[in-house]
Order: structure tokens, then C-alpha cells, then sequence
């Protein structure tokens, strides 16, 4: 193999952005800064391990200012794709471009649709409206106890989501129902189908990690593919199977949260030798973003900062860490929804120590860099970084 790194670590701080990208207008984002506004909202953070690796670089954030002699390079980028999803992001760092956002329903998904849906899952459904996963539970969530008729819901982004209690739609069932909706949903198109289990009783309504994404597939091979096919393995930790539907995944890890994404990913850092380890960090954006909870927010970054020193022990001679983000989501702005932003582009590993990676032009840089340090072929977009960091 003519690999120039043995190693790629790439944890997404699910939402994690860092100030309003040039076209934030466009999504009605303007001066969303996940980072800087939390920041100043909290009247300063304390992130030593993320400063120490250029954090206080990508834009004003109290409490963690700029560092000379970093020990990690920095940078921030742009997304060239259309829209603010999961999806559209994490395939974008994967070396797609998506020219179309995906479309939303901010009126519910059409009544044939619904009809059909019900049809094929033997059940009437409650909801179908834009809604935040929390308030609807407390609005529907007694109905669907009684009736068992699960609730359907979506949001800015283009998803179908069905939540259901556990002990009225068992697992199971509730998984089969969101097979049914994934094989309408490749027709609309819409691009993820979220299974959202929840528990508990009227008024204390919880939601669970039992929670699975049911994606479309990418459209086109993306530098996963080109990994396993060289015969490396890709592990994907958190969401990060469901995002690809599998393709290009040859382990899926499940996990419960931020603090367990983490302690999957070290104990990968010690048994995988050679591959790429990608991790999804979901807690920023599902329980702390979309529910505008700046303390929970702040708490999240801080308890990622005391991982992540034992990340960095864990990095041989030729492994590469890179974090990242796949939108934003401020939880000090207005609304629930992602906000379109910067990312941060944060490197530790070879020789990454001190260097400016300025403002990339797209996620899908991280495709090229993957690609370039493993010997693959170019990808056809992004400009590598391999050689400022390795």
C-alpha cells in the first residue's frame, strides 16, 4: 500500500458551527454563530484541550481566545452544497456536492402520501405538521397512547419523522413502519425516515437513544467506497450508518449519547490499525440545539474537551484526527432549526502543529485529504490538505 497515513479519526460535533456563512441570508441565518453567540450567552466558555489545537482561531469566542503555537491547525469551511441537514453535510465532508437542497414539507406531507402510508402500516397516524420533537410529544403524546395511531411530524430539513412509545409500538414494529415510509419517501424524495421512540407519562414524555435514521443512499460513490475497496475499513460510530444507509460502512456502532460516542471512539482508537474511524456526536444538535439549550449546549463542549486530551495520546506518527461539523445549530438564535454556517476544521496528528488551513471552499476538502493520504484515486472536487498537516 502507498498509504502516507495509517490513520483517520473524524468526530463531527453534530451542529458544533462557528459563524454565519456568506450565503446565511438565503437560509434566513444571518449573525447565527453557534460558537461566538454561545459563548457570549454563557458569559464564556472553558475549552482548553479544543483551544490548545486552534479552536479560538475560527471567530470570537469568550473565553477561548487565539493561542500561538497551537498544537493542532485550523481552519473553518464553507459548504458548497445546498441546504443545513445532517445528510447533506456528512456527504459533502464525504466528497459529494448536492446542487439541490433536499425538499421540506412546511405544510405536512401531501394527503396521498399519508393516506397511502396508513394503508400499508394498518394504522391511522396523528400529527403530520412541522413541530418540534419535544412539543409534539407533549401535545399528541396522550392521544397516542390511547389510540396507538403512531405521530408523524417533520421540520426545516427534509425528514419524515415518526415517534412512538415503546411499550404501544414495540422496536420492532416501529422499525418495520419506518421501512414502509423509507420505500415512499425514495418517491417524494425525502432524505432521512426517523424512527423516534419515546417513554414515560403525560407531562414527563422522554425520548429515547433507540432512535435510528433511515437515509437514502448517496447518490454517487463517495471516498468511503474508495477506502473499503482498497480493502481498508471504515468504522462508522453513532449515526454515522444510518446517514450513509450502510454504503461504504463495514462496522456500525451503535451509541447512547456523546459520552459514549466518545468512549467508543477511543476504545476503536485501540484496536483499529489502519482505516478511517468516523463518530457522530449527536447530542449538541438533538438535545441542546434543536431544544435551544444554551447551558446544555455549553456543558456538551466542555465534556468533549475532557475526551479529547486522551484522543490525542491515543494518535500514532501516521494518524490524523480531524473534528468538525456538519451545519450549525445556535442554540441562541431564533427558531429550532439548523443554522447555515461555517464549520470548524480542527487537525491534530503528524505534523499539523501551528498551521492556518484558512477558509476551505467546500466539506468535501476532508474527501480529498482522506484520499490523497491513502493513495486513492483524486476525488473529482476539493483541494487536499494533506501535505500542511502530514
Amino acid at each position: 500500500m502507498n498509504n502516507k497515513i495509517d490513520r483517520v479519526i473524524l468526530v463531527v460535533l453534530d451542529s458544533v458551527g462557528c459563524g454565519a456563512a456568506p450565503d446565511a441570508a438565503k437560509y434566513h441565518d444571518e449573525g447565527a454563530n453557534t460558537l461566538g453567540n454561545l459563548a457570549v450567552h454563557q458569559g464564556g466558555l472553558t475549552l482548553p484541550a479544543l483551544q490548545s489545537i486552534g479552536l479560538g482561531h475560527l471567530t470570537t469566542i469568550l473565553g477561548v481566545p487565539p493561542i500561538a503555537n497551537t498544537r493542532g491547525a485550523f481552519g473553518k469551511m464553507r459548504e458548497a452544497s445546498a441546504g443545513k441537514d445532517t445528510t447533506t453535510g456528512h456527504w459533502e465532508m464525504m466528497g459529494l456536492h448536492i446542487g439541490t437542497a433536499f425538499p421540506t414539507y412546511p405544510d405536512g406531507f401531501p394527503p396521498e402520501v399519508m393516506t397511502r402510508f396508513e394503508r400499508e402500516i394498518g394504522r391511522g397516524t396523528l400529527g403530520n405538521r412541522p413541530a418540534s420533537g419535544t412539543t409534539i410529544l407533549d401535545e399528541l403524546g396522550q392521544e397516542h397512547l390511547k389510540t396507538g395511531k403512531p405521530i408523524v411530524y417533520t421540520s426545516a430539513d427534509s425528514v419524515f419523522q415518526i415517534a412512538a412509545h415503546e411499550e404501544i409500538i414495540p422496536l420492532p414494529e416501529l422499525y418495520r413502519i419506518c421501512e414502509i415510509a423509507r420505500k415512499i419517501c425514495d418517491e417524494l424524495p425525502v432524505a432521512r425516515v426517523i424512527a423516534r421512540p419515546f417513554v414515560g407519562t403525560p407531562g414527563a414524555f422522554k425520548r429515547t437513544y433507540n432512535r435510528r435514521d433511515y437515509s437514502m443512499p448517496p447518490p454517487s460513490p463517495t471516498v468511503l467506497d474508495d477506502v473499503v475497496a482498497k480493502g481498508l475499513p471504515v468504522v462508522g460510530v453513532g449515526k454515522i450508518w444510518d446517514i450513509f444507509a450502510g454504503v461504504g460502512i463495514t462496522e456500525n456502532i451503535h451509541t447512547e449519547g456523546n459520552a459514549d460516542g466518545c468512549v467508543q471512539t477511543l476504545k476503536w482508537m485501540d484496536q483499529l490499525e489502519r482505516g478511517v474511524l468516523f463518530t457522530n456526536l449527536v447530542d449538541f444538535d438533538m438535545l441542546y440545539g434543536h431544544r435551544r439549550d444554551p447551558a446544555g449546549y455549553a456543558g456538551a463542549l466542555a465534556e468533549f474537551d475532557r475526551f479529547l486530551p486522551e484522543m490525542l495520546g491515543k494518535l500514532g506518527p501516521r494518524d490524523l484526527l480531524m473534528i468538525t461539523a456538519d451545519h450549525g445549530n445556535d442554540p441562541t438564535y431564533r427558531g429550532t432549526d439548523h443554522t447555515r454556517e461555517y464549520v470548524p476544521l480542527l487537525v491534530a496528528g503528524g505534523h499539523a502543529a501551528g498551521h492556518d488551513l484558512g477558509t476551505r471552499l467546500g466539506f468535501f476538502d476532508i474527501a480529498q485529504t482522506i484520499a490523497d493520504g491513502f493513495g486513492l484515486a483524486p476525488r473529482p472536487r476539493g483541494q487536499s490538505f494533506l501535505s500542511a498537516v502530514a
